[in-house]
């Protein structure tokens, strides 16, 4: 039997005797009894195990250390706690992998930093068991999501030679033995000896073959891991991380939109209605208001304003933000902060931004000024997903890669599939973790990774 069986159908099981097997998160022990804190990982709260010196091996069981991995059989009762519903009367616990006292996960409150390099212990912990279970949940959501809407699920390869952000921070990809790198005649490093006999690297994004498939399945969406060698050591930046991108053949920006507001809704409904005992957790301890701002969020329509727009806002808000609010420049945090949480209290959409601070394959508007891209900003958190329309005109697209110095020899087939029954199409990005830290309230996205890569870090 599993701890969630049992929590989930307790007056069942009362006065019955059932068997467990998990960890010791905490000991009590007193003179004749003892309290065991118990959990095999399958519900968020503990169950607690009593124990007396009735048992045969008592004074052996006070010795069992935190950590450690036990059998529990006994009988089910309801508990004289308020908070606690049942507690087990043991009638037999079994040593099954004993933990010595110098166990790095004791009961009581351990830095961040601390469980960072006790990575691999650290989903014991009461917080990082509720991280990555929101964390499991919401990718489930995801899937289901576009599952019932019928879209193919595309894996994207990791390994390319196309660089989608134009950006240049990749990690390169070789079999050269790095001590003897073949060079040509001119002292270069002679890629045609490399395995794939050209530069290759690990994928920035998914979006370029995505958008291949969208114009054979009509909506399709990608979902894995993403690489970007950016040597960047702030509290949302990591070397691999996930990201979820859809791409919609015969889709305009409006209706990209749409799907963005649709499925973020989606995620955030679902994980409310499967992950309570762990946001409980999480609002109490590292996000005060966390539920009632996803409540919040599941409830609202979503704002669109042009990026034009936004900024007027912002320039007569009478504000005085450290960073000046631009026409032709991105919008910093505290900009994102002033139009979510203090101008309209919802979602935000800011779309049809300046063409020369967005990427190559977003469509050229009328104005030949702006670009058909567009940023969702939330409460709480800024932007949480980028998309656009992108340009499917053959000529405006290669212009646009000129313009940009990006390589039509690299993606000449890129372009190819603007003259092969192109069409209106749209797509979207939304970084993994960053939706994470939205839906924890954990600020560093270290601690929504298993095992995060950060520069000068690839521990684990």
């Amino acid at each position: 039997m599993s701890d969630k069986e049992l929590y989930l159908n307790y007056e069942k099981y009362l006065d019955k005797e059932v068997v467990l097997e998990g960890w010791i998160r905490n000991h009590r022990k007193q003179k004749e009894f003892g309290f065991i804190s118990f959990s095999d990982g399958t519900y968020f709260p503990q169950i607690q195990i009593v124990y007396d010196n009735k048992l045969d091996n008592f004074s052996t069981i006070t010795k069992f250390h935190i950590g450690s991995s036990i059998r529990v059989r006994g009988i089910v009762v309801k508990s004289p706690k308020e908070n606690q519903a049942f507690e087990i009367h043991a009638l037999e616990i079994v040593l099954l992998g004993d933990c010595p006292e110098d166990y790095p996960i004791q009961p009581k409150r351990h830095s961040r930093e601390f469980l960072r390099e006790q990575a691999y212990l650290r989903p014991r912990t009461n917080l990082f068991q509720a991280v990555f279970k929101v964390r499991s949940k919401a990718a489930f959501a995801i899937h289901e999501y576009f599952q019932n809407k019928d879209f193919v699920y595309l894996h994207a390869p990791l390994i390319t030679a196309s660089d989608c952000e134009g950006a240049g921070e990749m990690f390169h990809v070789t079999s050269f033995d790095l001590e003897n790198i073949p060079k040509d005649e001119n002292g270069n490093v002679d890629y045609s000896k490399d395995f794939f006999g050209k530069m290759a690297s690990l994928t920035v994004s998914g979006q370029l073959q995505a958008e291949t498939f969208a114009l054979a399945y009509k909506n399709v969406y990608t979902f894995g891991p993403t690489f970007r060698a950016e040597n960047s050591n702030t509290k949302t930046h990591a070397s691999e991380f996930w990201m979820i991108e859809p791409e919609m053949a015969f889709c305009d920006l409006e209706k990209d939109m749409d799907v963005m507001e649709d499925m973020l809704k989606y995620i955030v409904n679902y994980v409310l209605k499967n992950c309570k005992e762990e946001l409980k957790f999480l609002n109490n301890f590292v996000e005060k208001g966390l539920i009632e701002k996803l409540e919040k969020l599941v409830n609202s329509k979503a704002v669109r304003i042009t990026h034009h727009e936004a900024i007027e806002i912002l320039k007569n808000s009478g504000k005085d933000f450290e960073f000046t609010p631009e026409f032709s420049e991105d919008l910093a945090r505290e900009h994102e902060k002033y139009l979510t949480e203090e101008k309209y209290h919802c979602p935000v959409f800011v779309y049809d931004w300046p063409k020369d601070i967005k990427a190559f394959y977003m469509r050229l508007n009328d104005d030949l000024e702006t670009v058909g891209a567009v940023d969702l900003l939330v409460p709480g958190s800024g932007e949480l997903m980028g998309g656009s329309q992108r340009e499917e005109r053959y000529d405006v697209l290669m212009h646009r890669m000129e313009e940009m110095n990006v390589s039509r020899d690299e993606l000449s087939w890129y372009l190819k599939l603007r003259e092969y029954g192109g069409c209106i199409h749209s797509g979207f990005g939304m970084g993994f973790e960053r939706l994470i830290m939205y839906l924890t309230g954990v600020e560093n996205i270290r601690d929504v990774i298993p095992y995060p890569r950060t520069p000068k870090s690839c521990d684990f």
